[in-house]
């Protein structure tokens, strides 16, 4: 009865939309129901002997149960500093700092970046989980449009000019929802437009090691002046997402800032996650793993692939993704995935509309489809599911 005595809630909260990624994720847990809607991992695929033997090994001795350094554990943001270096990203441990998953990554620097009212660009469409980020930092979030596996680089810089932003996010290789790969030739375009209009690039990039095709484009940060490109990694999509660690590779510029920040958000990660995963990265086998992974989706790829021509309705266009996770679906007009979604869902399978990915009024057409966490078999029931819904 005293409830309307209590002060009113952040306003920022009135711009943040719920994820509906993760809504479905609770929606479609029961048993049964074949989920293309989330990005998981395939449980199959995790190196469940390396990781025991790994906390195994840490835990005798009682350091791993203290606080840790804000930044990070010293002999993991060494591993970390050595894969980029063998991508062409001479990198110090020093810039790393270690974060609860790449998500967080993405908090820590809209809360260091951006002030309530910044104009923040983001690809058309983006990864939801970091438009929720910067509209809670109070960002005004603008869509950049791209065309085929490019920015649209005329749209960026006229964008830039006109709002004048403090930064662009972008997801360049094996994109979250759409699973395209910008160019060699766009990423430098995107940086030499960041440069001449003086805001940074944050350069998302969790998919890069889950290439089917050759190795990935490299980092965008590798061709860019300092602190204009800011990295952020993940080992949640090539080790286990359940150990949530991640990481902003910083510069000077922003270092001290981030931080703070992250001493402000939670002190430091699991002391005895990170030390498991320097363990783990000393013993050699996250390569092997990441292996067997690529192999295994590029079946499971290949597999949605082959049974969407039976399952969607004439008309319909999809991408090939080279790596990633995501398919990217467009519907034939005037029909509308949202609406779609309660059927599929009585289908016992399910994926994700498009348009919550926007920032603006966006296509109600489109769709993401998920093709890692199930077996080829299992695909194949999800899409004869689907078929009757679609068609």
């Amino acid at each position: 009865m005293f409830t309307d005595q209590l002060p009113a809630l952040s306003a920022r909260f009135t711009t943040v939309r719920p994820s509906v990624v993760r809504e479905l994720l609770a929606l479609t847990a029961r048993p049964g129901v074949i989920s293309f809607a989330g990005g998981l991992p395939a449980p199959e695929f995790f190196d469940l002997d390396g990781a025991l033997a790994a906390v195994q090994e840490v835990l005798r001795s009682r350091s791993v149960l203290q606080y840790s350094p804000s930044e990070g554990n010293p002999e993991l943001r060494a591993r970390i500093a050595e894969r980029y270096a063998a991508i062409g990203l001479p990198t110090d441990p020093e810039q790393i700092v270690i974060t609860t998953g790449s998500q967080q990554g993405l908090s820590l620097l809209a809360a260091t970046l951006v002030d309530p009212g910044d104009v923040v660009l983001v690809e058309r469409p983006s990864y939801l989980a970091a438009l929720q980020c910067f509209a809670l930092a109070g960002a005004r979030l603008i869509g950049v449009p791209s065309a085929g596996e490019s920015v649209d680089l005329e749209a960026l810089a006229d964008l830039a000019e006109r709002h004048r932003p403090k930064a662009f996010y972008i997801v360049p290789t094996f994109h979250n929802p759409t699973g395209r790969t910008l160019t060699q030739e766009n990423r430098a375009g995107i940086v030499a437009v960041a440069e001449r209009h003086g805001f940074r690039v944050i350069e998302d990039d969790p998919y890069r090691e889950l290439s089917y095709a050759g190795a990935a484009p490299a980092p965008m940060a590798a061709g860019a002046e300092p602190g204009r490109v800011i990295s952020t990694g993940s080992f949640s999509k090539i080790l286990a997402p359940g150990l949530r660690l991640g990481w902003i590779r910083t510069d000077p510029s922003i270092r001290s800032a981030v931080v703070i920040a992250k001493q402000a958000a939670d002190l430091h990660t699991s002391t005895l996650d990170q030390a498991a995963a320097a363990t783990y990265l000393a013993s050699g086998r996250l390569d092997a793993a990441i292996r067997r992974s690529r192999a295994g989706y590029a079946e499971r790829r290949d597999a949605m692939l082959a049974g969407l021509p039976a399952t969607l309705p004439d008309g319909s266009t999809w991408n090939r993704p080279d790596g990633g996770m995501f398919v990217w679906v467009t519907l034939p007009e005037p029909m509308d995935s949202a609406a779609l979604l309660g059927a599929a869902i009585d289908h016992d399978v399910a994926f994700v509309p498009g348009a919550p990915f926007h920032t603006d009024p966006a296509p109600a057409n489109t769709l993401r489809l998920s093709f890692v966490t199930y077996p080829p078999d299992r695909i194949a029931e999800g899409l004869s599911r689907l078929a009757p819904v679609f068609r």
